[in-house]
């Protein structure tokens, strides 16, 4: 260190960059110098010439072995007590469970930092941005199995979670005061896979084969307020995401989770929204009866621009005055006037008046769930951007990208990582792995 000063000072000038760069690789090897000596201070871990292995039976010590770990300041050597268990067939390690080392070469903190950066960006990036950033050179490989095993322990961690919830051993929900309105928003898009996650799907492009997988997402948030015009305004920072490529039915079980974790039994007032998918329906009907259950205005709006396109083309100003009239319809909550409008046009093409009364089913079956009016009079949110935005950023950012394919398993890992991260319960799982 003392050189590089002394080099810095015969040169008569500053490249200030490259001498920050030189000084932060010197202060990470002394750093990691001083390390490696504590984390060998004590001997390597030994515990007596036997241990118990962790399944009933007893280990014997048989020797000291080194490890390479990478670490946050450079790569270091730790000297560790090898056990091995007759009974078992496997050795153990004592020194490796206490640093929480066991089976990998990485630190918790570089783990934690390889985790941050794949739950946001494309492995190959984040490995860029480590050594950037960092100073921390690891492969693009490495970033992308440690961040899916984080992955992998957030969403265990969730399951244990939902069990408690769901066999009435309810975590506390530490709010202060009774939730005035509290919303779910579910939705789902496609998510790129591999061909093998496809076998036997059935898809939308002209093969007949499915490239996809249907992600699940639901959010969960609360509202205090509306503004000085009337609308309601999200509480800050209160906005929760969970996830995943499952069934209808595992997801119901997810998401009521959350809210009851959220406070849902404080809620004074439920709010469920999303699209006309009639698996949203289905879970809300299953997991949280009598909410108040809401068509998101904007969804309804397209199908009500499908039907003028089908009736009257595209640029016709009829179109244009039909559209206007069926929406200040739809706005007011009118819903059964929207329908009636529909049925008025007989069309030839029999394709396209069968395409109509789809359409005309979809607001009938959804009528009570578009009285828009009302919902604005109790000061309520009528449109689901916030789960859309969620969709768009935590799959759309992140797992739809150019050229990715994924297993399910991958997907799922990075999903209920990047949920954490966006949840901002990333602290908190890391907190909960120290004290585990």
């Amino acid at each position: 260190m003392q050189r590089a000063f002394r080099d810095m000072a015969q040169k008569g000038h500053v490249d200030l960059e490259a001498e920050e760069m030189a000084i932060r690789a010197a202060s990470h090897r002394l750093g990691g110098r001083l390390l490696e000596k504590l984390l060998n201070a004590e001997g390597g871990g030994y515990a007596g010439s036997c241990l118990p292995c962790g399944q009933g039976h007893e280990a014997r010590f048989i020797e000291y072995r080194k490890k390479g770990l990478v670490t946050i300041l450079s790569p270091v050597e730790v000297r560790r007590a090898y056990y091995h268990c007759e009974g078992c067939g496997e050795g153990v390690i004592p020194k490796d469970r206490e640093l929480d080392i066991v089976g990998t070469s990485f630190s918790p903190g570089v783990r934690r930092m390889m985790g941050q950066v794949g739950g946001k960006e494309a492995f190959k990036e984040g490995r860029k941005d480590l050594e950037v950033l960092a100073g921390l050179r690891v492969t693009t490989k490495a970033v992308e199995r440690v961040s899916e095993t984080t992955g992998q322990q957030i969403e265990q961690q969730n399951q244990r979670e939902q069990e408690q919830i769901l066999s009435g051993r309810v975590l506390p929900f530490l709010g202060e005061a009774a939730i005035a309105k509290l919303y779910v928003t579910i939705d789902g898009t496609g998510v790129p896979v591999v061909a093998r996650e496809t076998e036997g799907r059935k898809g939308k492009d002209p093969t007949g084969k499915a490239k996809t997988r249907e992600a699940k997402l639901g959010c969960v948030f609360t509202q205090t307020r509306v503004d000085q015009q009337g609308y309601p305004v999200r509480d800050e920072e209160s906005t929760t995401y969970v996830g995943a490529i499952e069934t209808a039915e595992g997801f119901g079980r997810r998401i009521y989770a959350e809210a009851v974790r959220r406070g849902l039994r404080w809620a004074q007032k439920l709010i469920i929204l999303g699209d006309g998918a009639k698996w949203i329906w289905g879970t809300a009907e299953e997991q949280f009866p009598g909410a108040t259950e809401i068509v998101d205005l904007y969804h309804a709006r397209e199908h009500l621009a499908k039907v003028a396109k089908l009736v009257y083309g595209v640029q016709a100003p009829k179109s244009q005055a039909w559209l206007s009239a069926r929406r200040e319809e739809l706005d007011d909550g009118k819903v059964e006037a929207v329908v009636a409008a529909m049925g008025r046009p007989r069309l030839q093409d029999g394709g396209a008046q069968e395409e109509v009364q789809t359409e005309m089913e979809y607001f009938r079956g959804n009528a009570e769930r578009m009285r828009y009016a009302k919902f604005r009079s109790q000061g309520l949110f009528v449109g689901s951007g916030v789960v859309e935005a969620g969709c768009k950023t935590i799959f759309g950012q992140r797992l739809k990208l150019s050229g990715m394919h994924w297993t399910v398993s991958g997907a799922n890992a990075i999903i209920a990582l990047r949920c954490c991260q966006m949840s901002g319960r990333w602290e908190e799982f890391w907190e909960s792995r120290v004290a585990d």
